[in-house]
């Protein structure tokens, strides 16, 4: 066989994407010049690798030994990088990490300064809900991962490296905004927005009011800490959100933290990987530089809400 690995590349992502024109698009690429080297490479082993069924394509039992054959192709030459890389003391190369949504709004002023000091490294960033992190997790999919809620049954190690507070926040018109010291039966009888179950900000917020024996009458779910701060300002209800992912609209005024007992929910953010993991010269070198930037992020971030008159939690 004269298979290169320019040939599997190609394949591996028209097989990942079942679509020839999605797997160009990824490799800045033409659909033709993916499709001429696909036929090359089925010529080569000789047997078809897909087959069309109306508009879809599949893998044949071919093409499904040679994409497993891939995961392990790509992975050694990886794993060669990587202990090329140790040898050289060179911080380079690739860095897989998952964060949990609300995470999206701090990881960039992270990853900005690490790829300065750093700039050969090249960072996959994936941002998704608890739930798949936690299987992307057990699956060792990732270098590491941030989360506010260490998983209980997984074997993991976990490094606390931020404060995460909880912060119940309303419309700016709302008539709670004007009261100090807000009982948390009164704010169980409002229209609260909610993240889908699962979700480590609900989880903390129900925990709180059960351990007052409350029941959130009125809860609205709504699936984005987007859509909830949209809801927000729209004045469908209040919510509890990290003060991390609204520093700007409280900077703008369009919404209002309340005074409320109990709050803010002291959490942390923990950065995470599994125990018997073999981390990479540069996984040990963001996870150290995560943790040393720490008190940096927080006055950064105390900075952004003095600037919009909100100090409570600094």
């Amino acid at each position: 066989m004269h298979m290169t690995l320019r040939q599997l590349t190609l394949f591996r992502a028209v097989a990942q994407h079942l679509s020839f024109t999605r797997a160009a698009a990824e490799l800045s690429l033409t659909q033709p010049a993916v499709s001429i080297q696909i036929k090359q490479l089925e010529t080569h082993i000789g047997t078809p690798m897909f087959e069309q069924v109306g508009k879809r394509i599949f893998l044949t039992d071919a093409g499904h030994e040679l994409y497993a054959a891939c995961g392990d192709i790509f992975a050694r030459i990886e794993a060669l990088e990587l202990s090329l890389n140790e040898l050289q003391g060179s911080v380079k190369g690739k860095l897989k990490l998952s964060v949990v949504t609300t995470a999206a709004y701090f990881i960039p002023y992270l990853l900005k300064p690490f790829l300065e000091r750093y700039p050969e490294v090249k960072v996959r960033l994936n941002v998704t809900n608890r739930k798949t992190l936690l299987k992307r997790l057990s699956d060792n999919e990732d270098d590491l991962v941030i989360m506010g809620q260490v998983p209980e049954q997984l074997n993991v190690t976990a490094q606390k490296f931020l404060e995460s507070p909880l912060v119940v926040l309303a419309p700016a018109e709302h008539p709670l905004v004007a009261q100090s010291n807000i009982s948390l039966m009164q704010l169980a009888e409002e229209n609260i927005l909610v993240r889908e179950t699962g979700s480590g900000t609900r989880a903390a917020m129900e925990r709180c009011f059960a351990a007052h024996e409350l029941e959130l009458k009125n809860n609205i779910e709504l699936g984005s800490t987007e859509a909830i701060k949209q809801g927000i300002i729209a004045g469908m209800g209040i919510s509890v959100l990290s003060q991390h992912t609204v520093t700007l609209e409280l900077a703008a005024g369009t919404m209002k933290m309340l005074d409320v007992e109990g709050f803010p929910l002291k959490r942390h953010w923990y950065i995470t990987h599994l125990v018997d993991k073999q981390l990479s010269l540069v996984s040990r070198t963001f996870l150290e530089f995560v943790v040393s930037q720490a008190d940096e992020m927080t006055q950064l971030i105390c900075k952004r809400l003095r600037e919009s008159g909100q100090t409570l939690n600094c």
